[in-house]
């Protein structure tokens, strides 16, 4: 492994703190504010994320879903006019601290987006390039089988592995979904942000998705957004509930759509509003 990953690794400290009777938390976010330029688009969220465990965020568009998701492996740093303060830890470490590279948090927080973007390269090579370029294999049978074990758990290895050098665009949209999926596993990530995967797909590789994502999740830490109440119910164990930029109700998926405490919730669940 690249020497850099380790260093990295090595400042965290594990957090041993749990919700009672629940799994150890993965990520923990205090008072997080996210402005673009002189509008607050983030009002002080502060929530805990579990590990190996999917955790949904539903709301209206533009709620500050997306916005709250890429605070975690600092997308918004690629944006001029953002600016996040607040804390947010990973295993004990503050990931905001200017001594963070972020290049090297993405390689433990992958992310897959709504549109399905493979690079204009061979199915073989879209997998392969995070690896490259973190130093993860040290020869081409190590590469070899990084690659037939990302595909292999992103469910697609029957599927391609006859034509590992047909370009990755050539595969359907859902294909290229779960090659998004192959290629964030490939560098071997602790967390994986996706926003709205199934956005673009029709209801046959949204299934296959899904099915996806509940078996990784006995591996990951994995955080969605999803525009779809149905699917949040399905696949998370967690949900929270945004509105204008706040957190109005986080907990268990079950109870947020069977009980929820919040009466604003209650009516985005029942279709009052959004």
């Amino acid at each position: 492994m690249d020497g850099n990953v380790e260093d990295f690794a090595e400042t965290t400290t594990t957090i041993d703190r749990t919700q009672s009777g629940s799994a150890p938390i993965k990520v923990d976010c205090r008072h997080i504010d996210v402005f673009y330029d002189d509008k607050q688009a983030i009002h002080d969220i502060s929530l805990e994320i579990e590990d190996r465990s999917v955790t949904a965020f539903i709301g209206p568009s533009g709620c500050g879903k997306s916005t709250f998701l890429r605070c975690i492996n600092r997308m918004n740093d690629t944006i001029e006019a953002a600016k996040v303060t607040g804390e947010i830890f990973m295993d004990g470490a503050n990931i905001n601290d200017p001594s963070i590279d972020p290049v090297l948090l993405r390689s433990r927080v992958g992310m897959v987006f709504q549109k399905p973007n493979p690079f204009p390269k061979s199915i073989y090579d879209n997998i392969g390039y995070g690896p490259r370029i973190h130093g993860l294999a040290s020869g081409k049978a190590e590469m070899d089988e990084i690659v037939e074990k990302s595909l292999r758990k992103a469910g697609l290895w029957e599927e391609v592995k006859d034509r590992l050098q047909a370009p990755g665009t050539s595969l359907s949209g859902g294909q290229q979904q779960r090659l998004c999926i192959a290629r964030a596993i490939a560098v071997s990530p602790e967390v994986i942000l996706m926003d709205e995967p199934c956005s673009a797909l029709d209801p046959i590789a949204t299934a296959k998705i899904e099915e996806l994502i509940d078996e990784l999740r006995e591996r990951y830490c994995i955080v969605m957004v999803t525009h779809s109440m149905q699917q949040a119910a399905r696949v998370s164990q967690k949900t929270a509930f945004f509105h204008l930029g706040k957190l109005i109700e986080y907990g268990d998926t079950e109870k947020i759509f069977t009980n929820p405490e919040h009466g604003r919730t209650q009516d985005y669940i029942t279709g009052r509003f959004g």
